[in-house]
């Protein structure tokens, strides 16, 4: 993988094969950051990455100026590799060693934008817990997103807050909004 602008543009990061991951495409990537760079100036928000995995998405928001970031994931060697990661890259980036759905139930910390990266292999009905769970807790700040990456073979349009979907090869990106 690798970043694909900001201060570390170009730079390749190479995970451990070992991590139960599955990595967002540099095309995926690169086309959700142009959306987001319409948006929001990267400097003054917040972001939470949700099963976070290897960084990758945590690091483009780091390279682009983003110096509040937490990154959750349940693998402990996920969590490592971002710390080793971020540390020699000088990058704040705060992970949290976490079942996802948990630490939404306990957090109370509102962020710009919250990215979530599930397993494809998710259940609708798992899948609908992610925005249920942020906008139930009220997670994000106002004119806040919350974005969830999922197959092309999950719909989740019918799920309450749901804004519009973004298809990128067999990758979808879906926007959520507060009402």
């Amino acid at each position: 993988m690798r970043i694909i602008s900001g201060n570390f543009k170009g730079r390749r990061i190479t995970a451990p094969k070992k991590l139960p991951v599955r990595p967002t495409t540099d095309m995926a990537k690169e086309a959700l950051f142009n959306i987001l760079n319409n948006q929001y100036y990267f400097d003054d928000i917040s972001v939470l990455d949700l099963f976070s995995g290897t960084g990758n998405i945590s690091y483009e928001f780091a390279s682009r100026g983003t110096e509040n970031i937490t990154a959750v994931d349940a693998d402990y060697g996920c969590i490592k590799f971002i710390n080793q990661t971020a540390d020699s890259l000088e990058m704040k980036i705060t992970t949290i060693k976490s079942d996802v759905f948990k630490f939404l139930e306990k957090s109370k910390q509102k962020h710009t934008i919250i990215f979530a990266d599930p397993p494809y292999g998710f259940e609708l009905e798992t899948f609908s817990k992610i925005p249920e769970l942020v906008f139930q807790n009220e997670l994000l700040e106002n004119e806040g997103l919350l974005i969830v990456e999922h197959s092309k073979h999950t719909d989740l349009s019918q799920l309450e807050h749901f804004s519009y979907s973004k298809n990128y090869g067999g990758n979808v990106f879906s926007f959520f909004k507060t009402n």
